[in-house]
């Protein structure tokens, strides 16, 4: 087990700061079991869904667990209030602590519950998919769809800790691979030119296969993200760039019931060709891109209704007056903040 100070993060090239108020851990390569040395297992309460609390039913044992049902449909104020119905029916009071275990849908809802359960308890994540291992349980950002809108209402509240246990991939479908290595090489685009190559010289079956290989990119992923978050937690500057592909992927993702990395992927193809007409980025390094997604399974088109894309996309959190912030690229592993006028990107849509 490596734990790693999030205020002194391995590989960084100095101490890095606390994330607002956050000076917790990473327990990496570490075992789910080894969550009751970090909370006090009759003060609390443990979020799962279905999918993950039927594949492993003995680990839930002994602790107070609420099970929600699986599936981005279910992030949704209503599943919050019925989580808040079971805290309350628990006793659950301001010394309660609150773990998600899950996938993205899981901690998002559950750091969303727990920071407005009595004005905020505690709260911990053990991602147990990769795009949550690598992205969704790192930053503190906490929240609901509300209908097609994706993440249209929540909070930024850094959790305590996080543990990631590498056995729960074991059961995850090959499709949930898929799914999270939009987000590893999302990463590889906006911040890492040599991760991007590595990429190019690996396969979801390779990491699959070695398990030193997997830990070593997933602690790299998390490296790069906590790095933009500590210095942005906010998301007034860098951390935009962590958008990147999410802007159009976002908009289809619920219009369409996309998983969230198939959309992702979709959307990077989308920026590309963006910021090749406004931003001249090379149409050589668009290829390589396009080829990258494809090696790791994810689509790189997708036929959809201008109009109704518009319409949920207008609606985005990073629409700012009458021009939308779009993150483009000047190479791969360089990034940029483009604003966009409405009328511009409209056109660039149809």
């Amino acid at each position: 087990m490596k734990i790693i100070k999030v205020s002194s993060f391995a590989g960084a090239s100095e101490a890095l700061p606390t994330v607002g108020n956050f000076g917790g851990s990473y327990y990496f390569d570490t075992n789910f079991s080894y969550l009751e040395q970090i909370v006090a297992k009759d003060k609390t309460f443990v979020i799962t869904d279905t999918h993950v609390f039927e594949s492993n039913q003995q680990l839930f044992e002994g602790w107070q667990t609420i099970v929600l049902p699986a599936g981005e449909e279910h992030k949704q104020q209503a599943t919050v209030d019925f989580i808040i119905g079971k805290l309350i029916a628990g006793n659950a009071d301001r010394t309660s602590f609150i773990v998600g275990v899950g996938g993205g849908v899981v901690t998002d809802i559950t750091g969303y519950a727990a920071s407005i359960y009595m004005r905020g308890v505690k709260f911990g994540f053990v991602p147990t998919t990769i795009l949550a291992m690598v992205d969704a349980s790192i930053g503190g950002k906490n929240g609901v769809d509300v209908g097609i809108y994706k993440n249209l209402v929540g909070l930024i509240k850094q959790p305590e800790f996080l543990l990631f246990d590498y056995t729960f991939l074991k059961t995850l479908p090959h499709e949930q691979w898929i799914n999270g290595f939009a987000e590893v090489i999302k990463h590889a685009c906006i911040k890492d030119a040599e991760l991007f190559a590595l990429l190019e010289n690996e396969s979801i079956e390779n990491f699959q296969k070695d398990k030193s290989k997997l830990a070593n990119l997933i602690e790299k992923n998390v490296q790069i993200k906590t790095t933009v978050v500590v210095n942005d937690e906010f998301e007034n500057g860098d951390r935009k760039l962590l958008n990147f592909g999410h802007t159009l992927g976002h908009a289809i993702e619920n219009l369409y019931l996309l998983p969230h990395g198939h959309a992702v992927s979709i959307g990077m193809m989308a920026a590309c060709a963006i910021s090749q007409s406004s931003n001249n980025f090379s149409s050589s390094d668009t290829e390589r891109i396009k080829l990258l997604l494809e090696k790791y399974h994810l689509p790189t088109k997708y036929a959809f209704d201008k109009e109704k894309i518009w319409t949920v996309l207008k609606m985005d959190k990073k629409r700012v007056s009458n021009s939308m912030n779009f993150i483009l690229l000047n190479s791969i592993g360089e990034a940029m903040i483009q604003p966009i006028d409405l009328h511009e990107l409209e056109n660039l849509i149809h």
